[in-house]
């Protein structure tokens, strides 16, 4: 969904979430800030990067788990197509779950839902500048990732197209339909399976799918 283009002084907002009551909920709070306005909206991963191709927002704040092209699909596509636009994931998902591994792999920051809605409005102030914003949760798990590997979780070792691969997977998806989503060869794909497997020292789809389940990966 595309709106009318705002003034230049604005911060063109991008809302990607799959629930209809957030985007609403975001939109009409985003409408008190001076500054913001939302251009667009998509309910998947796979829409949101048409909003890039469009070329005209400034910011997007993007939801991880979402039918189809998930977050973690959409944010690799919009690393690869827009490298320096920046992306704010705003998830249901906690930090210590998914805000490294996003926060390496592209991301500008990594907000949980239930935080404060000021500071969804300082993310995006501070990611529109072309700083990251790290919240003092986060930063305390960066911090303890220095220290080395010893409690490094095995999903945080994965690249970025095995963590896409392992959380498709994990959701029950076949090989043939992930290579169809990710625009790869089922060869490929099967390629990545290997990795995961081996990284993660799992043998099973099955396997996956529990690990994923256990550490609040997948819902």
């Amino acid at each position: 969904m595309q709106y009318a283009t705002p003034p230049d002084a604005m911060i063109r907002i991008a809302i990607v979430d799959d629930h209809a009551m957030v985007r609403a909920g975001l939109r009409q709070f985003f409408a008190d800030q001076s500054d913001f306005q939302v251009v667009a909206e998509a309910a998947n991963g796979r829409d949101a990067l048409d909003i890039v191709r469009k070329g005209e927002v400034d910011v997007i704040v993007m939801d991880i788990s979402m039918p189809g092209h998930s977050g973690v699909d959409a944010l690799a596509a919009i690393r690869a197509r827009a490298p320096d636009l920046p992306v704010l994931i705003l998830s249901g998902f906690a930090e210590q779950h998914y805000a490294t591994t996003l926060l390496r792999q592209g991301a500008s920051g990594y907000l949980n839902k239930d935080c404060d809605p000021e500071e969804i409005v300082k993310a995006i102030r501070t990611v529109h500048r072309g700083r990251k914003y790290i919240t003092a949760g986060v930063a305390e798990l960066l911090a303890e990732g220095l220290g080395g590997d010893v409690d490094k979780l095995p999903h945080e070792s994965l690249s970025e197209r095995e963590l896409q691969v392992f959380l498709r997977l994990a959701k029950g998806e076949t090989v043939g339909h992930i290579a169809e989503g990710m625009s790869l060869s089922v060869k490929t794909i099967s390629t990545f399976r290997t990795r995961v497997m081996e990284k993660m020292k799992l043998e099973s789809n099955s396997d996956l799918t529990y690990y994923a389940l256990k550490n609040g990966l997948i819902q």
